[in-house]
């Protein structure tokens, strides 16, 4: 998507906020701020212009200014009067911030002393002007240029008095005044927008949140790139805007995601190609940080999950992720979706593992991945569509991975002997003597009626006879309990998605959420 727009630069230290124009490419965010440059005439700098308005009887000086000292901010012009003195100077602009009027410094002056020196400098007055890029919003300054009327601000009431310097206080008569010949070579001067920062949009990753906390920015986000540049706080004017450039930014970046994901797969083998990645926040846990989030970037390659604090971007980065997880044996669980009536939806989308979490977050959007010894990491993304999507990859993911495994053997003991309990996509459970390989008893997926465990090592799991139509119940210990049964789900979950696709559609919560909206 291709998108320009105004918005705000916003600086949580001053708490101002600075007018900025967007523009987004395919590949690259880039912000402008608005600046004075001169166009022909002279190699002049036009970060300091000095200026000689000759004040006219009718419209005085025609400009206005707003701004001082005793508000933390320059002097500046806040309006030029179309066809009058300061208009036909061609060198002054609206948010030019006066550093001198007649040589004095008045950099640091209060608003009244301007005024004052400005009224009574006489018939022709020189001054010393230097666009201010950053002017603060609450200035309430137009960003375009002078127009027919005499009033260019944008409707928005500002609490700053804004002077005008007129003589006789008519600054509506447009009545024809003598311009000044133009000299051939003196500059020329245009307010334009010109480029600040540019930020790739490659790996990029946004956050709505104020860093490290649960609290959401208010029509605003910091898209940062992936070597740490940022664009700072980017504010929008309504929470639909904000909403827009939030969903453009994100599908910019997720389809750069998908090439590289493309690129990479290029270099692999079929059995251990990349099926999505991208960031999230993970919480982390402990007494002090119960509710601090860090950014990790996630990956399903192969037959692994693996979770980086930064993105892979060679072949030899894969290997040193922070953790790795063989995809049969982790369990995907939608936790939260911020539902149009701000309602909470609790989903759990599995069956038969019971394990409790602190949802007391306020963040919308998580999910959580459970893997073996019953630890389990807790994720949140930026929007609805970004959750689906993991939803739905991690199935994929667990899907083809049970299909290349075919089955998976662990070592399991009961009552002093040592066994081998197998899951294969296949023929369903195996039990067998690990020394002799007699096998001691096999169900099919079908039989498999229900189960519990302790929560720590042992199991029972309760298959129907298919003769006696009669309950027997198997009782096994593992040394990895949890990674156990989520190979039983994963298994079984294959199983039926192999042969009733749709009903494992018809499960998915976060894309019933997607379609509702």
């Amino acid at each position: 998507q291709t998108k320009t727009s105004i918005a705000l630069s916003y600086d949580e230290v001053s708490e101002n906020a600075y007018d900025i124009r967007l523009k987004l490419t395919k590949e690259v965010l880039t912000i402008q701020k608005q600046d004075v440059v001169c166009v022909s005439g002279s190699d002049h700098s036009a970060n300091h212009r000095t200026v000689t308005l000759r004040r006219q009887p009718v419209g005085g000086l025609g400009l206005s200014i707003k701004g001082g000292a005793e508000h933390k901010v320059p002097v500046v012009i806040s309006k030029i009067f179309k066809d009058q003195a300061a208009d036909q100077t061609g060198m002054l602009f609206i948010g030019d911030a006066i550093t001198q009027v007649n040589g004095i410094n008045v950099e640091s002056a209060t608003h009244e002393e301007v005024v004052h020196l400005l009224r009574n400098a006489g018939d022709e007055v020189t001054i010393t002007v230097q666009y201010l890029r950053e002017a603060p919003s609450f200035l309430k300054l137009p960003l375009g240029s002078p127009g027919p009327s005499s009033d260019h601000s944008s409707g928005a009431s500002s609490p700053l008095f804004d002077s005008g310097l007129h003589l006789n206080g008519n600054s509506t008569n447009t009545a024809p005044s003598s311009p000044s010949s133009p000299i051939a070579n003196e500059p020329k001067y245009e307010k334009r927008w010109l480029d600040t920062l540019s930020v790739p949009l490659s790996m990029a990753r946004i956050s709505r949140y104020k860093a490290g906390t649960d609290k959401l920015r208010s029509n605003a986000f910091e898209v940062l790139a992936l070597d740490g540049v940022s664009t700072g706080i980017l504010q929008f004017y309504t929470a639909q805007e904000s909403a827009d450039w939030l969903r453009a930014i994100s599908t910019n970046i997720s389809d750069l995601t998908l090439q590289n994901m493309k690129m990479a797969n290029k270099c692999c083998s079929p059995s251990d190609q990349v099926i999505h990645m991208g960031w999230v926040n993970e919480r982390l846990e402990g007494t002090d940080a119960s509710q601090l989030y860090k950014f990790k970037f996630l990956a399903l390659k192969g037959s692994s999950f693996y979770i980086f604090s930064t993105p892979p971007v060679s072949t030899l980065d894969w290997v040193r992720a922070e953790k790795i997880y063989n995809l049969c044996e982790v369990l995907f669980k939608i936790h939260k979706l911020w539902l149009a009536d701000d309602c909470w939806l609790q989903a759990n989308l599995y069956l038969g593992i019971h394990q409790d979490f602190d949802l007391e977050d306020q963040r919308p959007y998580c999910f959580s991945v459970m893997v073996g010894h019953g630890k389990s990491h807790y994720f949140n993304v930026e929007l609805g569509s970004e959750l689906a999507v993991w939803e739905k990859s991690f199935q994929r993911a667990i899907f083809l991975e049970v299909q290349r495994t075919g089955s998976k053997t662990y070592m399991c003991s009961w009552q002093g002997d040592t066994l081998c309990f197998t899951v294969d996509f296949a023929l369903g459970f195996t039990c067998f003597d690990s020394k002799t390989k007699n096998v001691l008893w096999r169900f099919k997926f079908s039989q498999l009626k229900g189960s519990s465990d302790d929560g720590k090592t042992k199991v029972k799991l309760l298959f129907q006879n298919l003769d006696t139509k009669q309950i027997e119940t198997k009782e096994l210990e593992f040394q990895d309990l949890t990674a156990v049964l989520h190979c039983i789900h994963s298994f079984i979950a294959a199983k039926v998605a192999s042969v009733d696709p749709v009903f494992i559609d018809s499960q998915s919560i976060a894309r019933k959420y997607m379609y509702s909206n």
